[in-house]
């Protein structure tokens, strides 16, 4: 018995089965859309790679970190802007009733109003609030927002407390200032 071997044959089969690996590896990166899959076919570059993905989503987080301290930021601005108009309109009942062509039921009613706008203040102060967290009651001492992808990349931020008292506009910081002064 004689065995013959067709060399040619081996090496088409064996040429076959490294084109079909090939192209199973490519069909894999195609449908993945990554040029390395595994470590096996780049180790360096995956260890580079799972880095840069690691820092993309911190950066990402980052982002988001950022974005919910612009908009605790914007909620206390906007209660502030609100407090800002009140105490310009405390101000011209101060100067209105600084004038002699009042009467004191003139100064009275101007007063109630001074009074009523100083509740608002202090409303406003102990209402502010951001993802259940008061704004301007004087809670927010150290806030820190990691705005960076690695470690120590914060932000501080504090917010003095804001309302009628504190602000020297209440009756009692007012009648207390004028005992002083």
């Amino acid at each position: 018995m004689r065995i013959n071997n067709n060399i040619m044959a081996l090496n088409t089969n064996r040429q076959l089965g490294i084109n079909n690996s090939n192209t199973a590896k490519s069909l894999e990166k195609l449908s993945s859309g990554y040029r390395i899959n595994r470590a096996g076919d780049d180790a360096a570059g995956l260890s580079i790679s799972e880095k840069m993905r690691a820092q993309i989503r911190g950066l990402n987080m980052a982002s988001k970190n950022a974005q919910d301290g612009i908009s605790l930021i914007q909620t206390a601005e906007g209660a502030l802007t609100e407090t800002h108009a009140i105490l310009q309109r405390m101000r011209e009942l101060a100067v209105q009733s600084a004038s002699d062509t009042n009467q004191d039921v003139d100064r009275k009613a101007i007063q109630d109003e001074i009074d009523q706008l100083a509740v608002e203040i202090t409303r406003i102060a102990n209402n502010t609030e951001f993802n259940q967290q008061t704004l301007l009651n004087g809670g927010i001492t150290d806030s820190k927002f990691h705005i960076g992808a690695n470690e120590g990349q914060n932000i501080s931020l504090a917010i003095s407390a804001m309302d009628a008292a504190t602000l020297g506009v209440a009756r009692d910081a007012l009648e207390a200032n004028l005992a002083e002064g």
